[in-house]
């Protein structure tokens, strides 16, 4: 991290001071092995924040409650997602930002249940709401590109020629001739 914060000011001319914000899921991840940099950790520069530790006495948070949705157990973590969503569509007017804070939420899900179907996904945001997400878009964009390219083997036996089928998939010809070349 310290190598990565002092590395990025080197690169840049800003000329306010840096904090860090190290967040652990509970302080048996944090070793505390620091002495290579046996001064930063303990700088009032850096926080160290364990997520087991973030009380639910204080005041709900929708940014609080994402991040925490990490260590959330996987039995609870949909529930919970699904109840972060709620809070995020009465609570930020933004619509930007309220697709932000669902794309977060989807991409712990994704990570924290790769089992999750996309059924599930679009039952839990809507299908609406799933589509704007970047994810959905950036998935969406490959299977169609791939559709494409699984295409061409089948117009090439129909007698196309690679330009012909360039032209009518809107690719660039040295992607037709990569895809119809047979694969070992």
């Amino acid at each position: 991290m310290f190598t990565e914060i002092f590395n990025y000011l080197d690169k840049t001319e800003l000329t306010n001071t840096w904090c860090g914000v190290v967040i652990f899921p509970n302080r048996k991840v944090d070793t505390g092995d620091t002495k290579r940099y046996t001064e930063l950790p303990s700088s009032p520069r850096v926080t160290r924040i364990y997520l087991d530790e973030l009380t639910s006495s204080a005041p709900s948070s929708i940014p609080i409650e994402t991040v925490k949705l990490i260590i959330e157990p996987e039995s609870t973590a949909t529930t919970k997602a699904i109840e972060i969503v709620n809070s995020a569509r009465k609570q930020i007017i933004d619509a930007a930002q309220q697709r932000e804070i669902i794309e977060l939420i989807e991409k712990i899900l994704i990570y924290k249940l790769p089992s999750l179907s996309r059924e599930e996904m679009e039952k839990m945001f809507g299908l609406g709401e799933l589509k704007q997400t970047r994810f959905y878009q950036e998935v969406f964009a490959e299977g169609k590109e791939e559709g494409k390219l699984e295409t061409i083997p089948q117009l090439l036996a129909l007698g196309l020629s690679i330009e012909q089928i360039a032209q009518a998939l809107l690719l660039d010809e040295q992607v037709v001739r990569q895809a119809a070349q047979p694969k070992l």
